[in-house]
């Protein structure tokens, strides 16, 4: 088998009948069954019911975790090898560590409620945002972050790909700034629908509450290397992987960084391993010469692991 990364997307990948090209595997259903248990909640109607409960983050981190890994569940049922790395963006990393045996999918699950409780106490509802920068390299954001940035906070949060970075902040300096980037030459600059202005200093109080909350937590050593969103590392550590995830909360996610450094890896085939097309358009952008698959769908994992063991 080729040498393969799994990357697992995160909040913003959510949508009403995400796993609907999947729903005549049992795994699938299983695996939601078994998440629907830890949290007290029905997940698996919410993602075919209901719009509105799928994007309250408290909701979105578990239901994106029980879909991410139940796609690897169903990779590995249909004869998939093991990848030669995995990462996830933000929250997708979590699953990333379930795949990789640091963590059970039971103790994630309770890990990424507690997350989203945590992010979403930091900053009183509608304070906070995020928006998209797109068509301006990194520096040209940060220098006008850092220029606006002070008493409200605004920060470059996600480096995504070339030429498309997310800021986050105090609403206020958010909304201010998009006409800022704008004037400095981006095609576009919009607000995200999200109430939470994750990855910046306004978490930092969340995150020492949550690296106190994985303490705990059993963390085992990676039997897949699992990069790192804050420091593109993989660790082997159970206290430094959870050092990494509390730093996570309120720094940048480096995920040109990371699919930069698979690259040099000799990685050849990058997959995303969840629903939705967010990541591979993200990767394509970075790792050019690679093949890049979106396993949204039974089809199209068919596909991939034929062509992953000729």
């Amino acid at each position: 088998m080729k040498n393969y990364v799994i990357t697992f997307p995160g909040q913003g990948s959510q949508s009403l009948g995400m796993m609907d090209k999947f729903k005549s595997l049992n795994i699938i259903k299983t695996t939601f069954e078994e998440a629907s248990d830890v949290i007290g909640d029905d997940l698996w109607s919410m993602i075919t019911l209901d719009n509105d409960k799928i994007n309250q983050t408290i909701n979105t981190q578990p239901i994106m975790l029980a879909a991410g890994f139940s796609t690897w569940r169903a990779l590995k049922e249909n004869g998939a090898d093991d990848p030669s790395y995995l990462a996830g963006h933000s929250l997708g990393e979590f699953t990333a560590l379930v795949v990789s045996g640091v963590i059970s999918f039971e103790d994630a699950l309770k890990i990424v409620r507690k997350r989203a409780e945590l992010m979403q106490e930091a900053v009183p509802e509608n304070t906070g945002a995020m928006a998209a920068i797109l068509g301006l390299d990194d520096e040209a954001v940060i220098k006008i972050c850092n220029d606006l940035d002070g008493e409200n906070v605004i920060e470059a949060v996600n480096f995504n790909s070339p030429g498309q970075v997310v800021v986050a902040g105090n609403r206020y300096i958010i909304e201010m700034s998009l006409e800022k980037f704008k004037e400095a030459g981006a095609k576009r600059a919009l607000i995200l629908p999200v109430s939470v202005p994750s990855h910046c200093r306004l978490m930092k109080p969340a995150s020492v509450e949550f690296l106190s909350y994985l303490g705990n937590f059993n963390f085992n050593s990676p039997k897949i290397p699992v990069i790192h969103n804050a420091d593109v590392t993989s660790h082997t550590s159970g206290d430094n992987i959870k050092h990494a995830l509390s730093m996570q909360l309120y720094n940048p996610v480096q995920w040109t960084r990371t699919i930069k450094y698979l690259s040099e890896k000799k990685m050849s085939v990058f997959v995303e391993g969840g629903p939705g097309r967010v990541l591979i358009g993200l990767n394509r952008r970075i790792a050019t010469e690679a093949n890049h698959y979106s396993l949204d769908g039974i089809e199209i994992m068919e596909k991939f692991l034929t062509e992953i063991t000729t």
